[in-house]
């Protein structure tokens, strides 16, 4: 089986590079110039002489706070080009996985959202990435939307990263600890959505097709996910930071952040039968690499 991506150095494109083979599945990595997704010209000839089974769109501007005072260009990656990819599909008949976001709702809601709750975007970043959902669901039937969130991965800039990088010099970092998600890693991103990229270009059952949440298991703040990297890298190394918690306005950024980004993966989990290991176990995977 052959799977186009979208991207060629995203934490989930990497990760994709490297599962691929030990699970039979060849990943060709498709980005400018190429493929840009601003250029519709460009994604039809691209993966039309990639000649895909199945497409994986994992390319995305992922700059949330930039793209307040960039809407035009974070609507024409997010949603324009997804579109166009989408149509693509469409004509060549195969399947398209596009990964979304916790960002397409408004964060208020208490409980972990269901793929049926109303979303509610607060930010220019999740506005554009709902849209993009909307587009690939128009331009191609045969799809799944999967929606992640607090992706972090051995792979590119993340928090994980950013909280090794910190505790280097640092004794003690201030972290949120009023936002609500679950850590998940693009290792096992990646290895849900070749599992759903071949299931849809092997079984027509209606049931596959739609929008589903794919996170790690458990839930946690900022502050533990930090609590959970600096323990398990004293653990390795001796040096010890502690974690200061403060609150969303303590840290004001441009753009919203969701207070609650809790997704519910019961849905995938029924249909798919997939259910992604527990943050702490991928964490620690993560880190004894870098480590």
């Amino acid at each position: 089986m052959r799977i186009v991506v979208t991207g060629r150095q995203g934490q989930v494109v990497s990760a994709l590079l490297e599962r691929g083979p030990a699970a039979g599945v060849e990943i060709v990595a498709l980005g400018r110039p190429e493929l840009d997704l601003t250029d519709a010209a460009s994604i039809r000839a691209a993966v039309s002489a990639a000649r895909p089974d199945a497409i994986v769109s994992a390319a995305a501007y992922t700059a949330v706070d930039k793209a307040e005072s960039e809407p035009d260009l974070a609507f024409a990656v997010n949603a324009e080009g997804p579109g166009a990819l989408a149509a693509v599909a469409a004509e060549l008949g195969v399947p398209i996985v596009h990964l979304s976001t916790d960002y397409v709702f408004s964060g208020e809601k208490t409980a972990p959202y269901v793929e049926s709750d109303p979303t509610g975007p607060v930010s220019v970043y999740g506005r554009s990435k709902l849209e993009g959902e909307r587009r690939v669901a128009e331009a191609q039937p045969n799809h799944a939307i999967l929606r992640t969130a607090w992706v972090y991965s051995p792979f590119g800039a993340n928090f994980l990263k950013t909280m090794l990088r910190l505790g280097e010099t640092r004794d003690a970092v201030n972290v949120v600890a009023d936002q609500h998600g679950t850590p998940t890693s693009a290792l096992d991103i990646a290895d849900a959505a070749i599992a759903v990229a071949r299931r849809l270009a092997a079984d027509p059952d209606p049931s596959l097709r739609g929008t589903f949440h794919l996170t790690g298991s458990g839930e946690a703040t900022w502050a533990d996910f930090a609590e959970a990297i600096f323990a398990e890298r004293e653990a390795r190394t001796g040096k010890r930071v502690t974690v200061g918690r403060i609150g969303t306005a303590d840290y004001p950024t441009p753009a919203r952040r969701p207070a609650n980004s809790r997704l519910s993966g019961e849905t995938l989990g029924r249909v798919y039968g997939l259910v992604l290991p527990d943050w702490r176990q991928s964490t620690k995977a993560v880190l004894d690499r870098l480590l």
